[in-house]
């Protein structure tokens, strides 16, 4: 539910911070004073629209924040948005926040980080419900017509039980029909993959070959320069003439000299040591030259063996994969696919019997659910027309459509059609009025007036108070069109349905104030030559004088009124809470 609402430079309010209490919060001033602005600010963090229009004048930016406390109910569908988006902070707190900027930039913040404003209005539908003439009300969304009958009917069992065989039939069905579109190419695509089998399978590759291959057409391509080399290499080493002495003939000689020295002089025998240990190498490496000569092939025809398969193994890489072990890989996935399509005869037929058996099962549940929806569907038109006659509504009436739609494809019912079906059953539901005997049934959008469309939302939202979730419940103009006495009715409903909500209202009718468990006043004012909105929140005698003056003029009787007003209201609410 709403605690804190921060408003700065938005519309004619220049800043103002209000925290709120639970159970029913009555905002009250005079027309034009800023309380449906508070709304209009709310609506906006909650996702609504914002424009540059609303930023006050002579600033180039609105800032707006409130802070939610989530109750139960909510918290779970709330924290599951908030860890996939990674905004979860504080498990019972939630932040929503927006500016509103003069270059068209505005901003939305969820627990301080810039989010989509489609995600912002996703959450705020958890959060708040605003009624009145505003687009933010969800009883006008006729997506949420059955979801709010199903609560009143009470079978979530069912409704589930219907989701899950419904959820296993969508599941099954998809692959089926993957399978019947692949059966269609099959005869084509079973040719074109046993090619693609073949082709690898016959190419025999080995993990490691690419590399062996490459390393050998080097040698193969370069065996004439490379047996040059070694032969320099082997005369430099072994081969001599009087003009140039061998490596060997001139190791040997260093041999002998560094000998001398050491019989000379002992301290100096680690050099004929180590100069020995290099002569020796110097014999080893001419033994490996000579043994790496021996194996220089010379063989254009291996050459040529050698780059075919190496074009080979390039194709192969170029159609399947970039390496050896993806192609083969490509190969394993493509027998797998060949021996699916193989099967896909027996699995089709597997799959239209289970598919089959479902619909039977979807069809049984969905003519259970229907039925109970019709029981609770004459229950809530008579309950709520009985709320309605109390809200001054005498010859308003109410109804719950249903409709089915033919589908040749759709589930069987026991007179033989076909009905299209979907996750919650084989009806489309919505909630229709007649607000005035001899007019017919409207859908709820096409309601003209904006106090019979907040009380017919009260009058449905009493009904429903158990099965609605959203903890927070706004009426604007609930008072349009009704006199106090009315007024007193209004405000019984709106603190009986305070009970599981919180419950803020705009009113001009002392008798609906005088529930309010929270009372604020809205007020214009003029600063520094500026139009600005205040607000006080009223206790004690300072209630007692507004009460008085939406009474009339302040004076000891009217004040007198107030007290005994607030005095009826005390005794009803204690009588009804006993």
């Amino acid at each position: 539910m709403l605690k804190e609402i921060r408003i700065e430079n938005f519309a004619i309010i220049d800043h103002i911070e209000l925290s709120f209490k639970d159970g029913l919060v009555i905002f009250t001033g005079e027309t034009g004073a800023g309380k449906s602005i508070i709304m209009d600010a709310l609506e906006t963090i909650l996702g609504g629209r914002a424009e540059v229009s609303q930023i006050r004048t002579g600033v180039d930016q609105a800032s707006l924040e409130a802070t939610f406390f989530l109750t139960e109910q909510i918290k779970e569908p709330i924290q599951k948005i908030l860890l996939n988006e990674d905004l979860l902070d504080d498990p019972d707190y939630l932040i929503l926040a927006r500016e509103i900027r003069r270059n068209n930039r505005n901003i939305a913040r969820i627990n301080g980080r810039s989010v989509g404003v489609n995600l912002v209005r996703e959450i705020g539908e958890y959060l708040v419900d605003i009624h009145g003439q505003s687009e933010h009300l969800s009883l006008l969304r006729i997506r949420h017509h059955l979801e709010l009958l199903d609560r009143y009917c009470d079978r979530q069992d069912l409704l589930l039980a219907y989701q899950q065989s419904y959820s296993q039939y969508k599941i099954l069905q998809k692959e089926l029909n993957d399978l019947m579109r692949a059966e269609k190419d099959s005869a084509r695509r079973m040719d074109f993959i046993s090619y693609q089998i073949n082709e690898i399978e016959a190419a025999n590759l080995e993990l490691g070959e690419d590399d062996q291959l490459e390393e050998e057409h080097n040698r193969l391509s370069n065996a004439e320069e490379l047996t040059t080399l070694v032969l320099e290499s082997l005369q430099l080493i072994d081969d001599s003439s009087p003009e140039n002495p061998n490596l060997s003939d001139l190791m040997g000689s260093l041999v002998s000299t560094l000998d001398s020295l050491a019989h000379l002089d002992p301290s100096q025998a680690g050099l004929h040591t180590k100069l020995t240990v290099i002569f020796e190498e110097l014999s080893e490496l001419s033994s490996i030259l000579r043994e790496y000569q021996e194996n220089i092939e010379f063989s254009p025809k291996r050459l040529a063996q050698v780059e075919e398969r190496i074009s080979l193994i390039t194709t192969l890489k170029r159609k399947y994969g970039q390496t050896i072990k993806a192609v083969l890989t490509f190969a394993e996935n493509a027998r797998q696919e060949f021996d699916t399509i193989t099967n896909a005869g027996e699995r089709i037929e597997e799959l239209e019997n289970r598919i089959d058996h479902l619909m039977s099962t979807l069809s049984r549940l969905g003519l259970v659910l229907s039925e109970k929806r019709h029981d609770a569907a004459k229950r809530l038109q008579s309950a709520l027309e009985d709320e309605l006659a109390d809200l001054k509504m005498p010859g308003a009436r109410f109804k719950v459509d249903f409709s089915t739609r033919i589908d040749p494809d759709g589930l069987l019912l026991p007179d033989g059609k076909r009905v299209a079906f979907n996750a919650n059953g084989i009806e489309h539901v919505e909630f229709l009025i007649e607000p005035n005997p001899g007019e017919g049934f409207k859908p709820l959008v096409k309601i003209a007036s904006g106090g019979e469309t907040s009380r017919f939302m009260l009058a449905l939202k009493n009904i429903l108070a158990q099965a609605d979730q959203i903890p927070t419940l706004v009426f604007d103009e609930i008072d349009q069109g009704i006199g106090g006495r009315v007024g007193s009715i209004v405000g019984q409903k709106l603190w009986s349905l305070s009970e599981n909500h919180q419950v803020m209202c705009i009113t001009h009718l002392p008798q609906l104030a005088a529930f309010g468990q929270q009372h604020i006043r809205v007020e214009k004012a003029i600063e520094s030559g500026r139009t600005i909105t205040q607000v006080q929140e009223l206790d004690g005698d300072n209630r007692i004088i507004e009460l008085a003056q939406m009474l009339g003029e302040v004076s000891n009787g009217m004040l007198q009124s107030a007290r005994e007003l607030i005095s009826t209201v005390t005794d009803a609410t204690h009588s009804e809470g006993e």
